[in-house]
């Protein structure tokens, strides 16, 4: 018996879900990161076994914080975390330190644009 027709029409379906099977099952997962707060930042710690902090790239666009590995990585990492307020990056520092990676990302202080004016 010879079912060619209905593998011709479930091709298509076929492949995405290859697709999803490969991206989600087969791959390895990006880990969790662990998040805490506090009144001026946020901590992120990621785990990183086997790379080296010259083979991390970190970087911030307004309120999203990127990390992935370079080229030539012994593993690859990339992930992007977007935060709920502007990042500030002179309050933002990254530390690795057997194979976690721990970032403390400063929040931006809200610019107070509101003034009193005097009646004369």
């Amino acid at each position: 018996m010879l079912f060619a027709p209905a593998l011709r029409t479930h091709r298509a379906f076929d492949r995405s879900f290859e697709r999803f099977l490969a991206d989600s099952v087969f791959q390895p997962v990006a880990q969790a990161a662990k998040v805490e707060q506090n009144g001026e930042a946020w901590t992120l710690s990621l785990d990183v076994p086997g790379v080296a902090r010259e083979q991390l790239a970190i970087d911030v666009d307004g309120t999203v914080l990127s990390v992935k590995t370079v080229e030539g990585a012994p593993r690859q990492y990339k992930a992007a975390y977007e935060f709920p307020a502007d990042i500030d990056t002179d309050a933002t520092s990254a530390k690795l330190e057997n194979g976690v990676l721990t970032l403390t990302v400063g929040k931006k202080k809200p610019v107070v644009t509101a003034r009193q004016i005097a009646v004369q």
